[in-house]
């Protein structure tokens, strides 16, 4: 099913009707002078989206351990980076 793109304009007038479209799964891309700048998901997409950030700083996590065996974090630590977020860890993430 293609999504459908709407204005801000549009889209506040479309309010309802495009949160219905959400849930049922269909994404609506939302636009400001013709650039996509945001996209309305229902509730269940965005906690699959959730769940797999948190599965692929696990991964990250992992790899890096294995990387540098020697080293060891606390859940402490590894919790701090969650909480502030990925843009704080990019070693971690990143390809080598």
């Amino acid at each position: 099913m293609k999504e459908r793109e709407y204005s801000i304009a549009e889209a506040r007038d479309k309010l309802a009707a495009l949160v219905h479209e959400a849930e049922r799964g269909r994404s609506v891309r939302i636009t400001r002078r013709g650039k996509r700048v945001a996209v309305l998901i229902s509730e269940a997409e965005y906690r699959r989206s959730q769940s797999g950030a948190e599965r692929s700083l696990a991964a990250a996590i992992q790899g890096w351990r294995a990387r540098y065996g020697g080293v060891e974090l606390t859940d402490a630590e590894i919790d701090g980076w969650r909480e502030r977020g990925t843009s704080n860890i990019p070693r971690l993430l990143e390809d080598k």
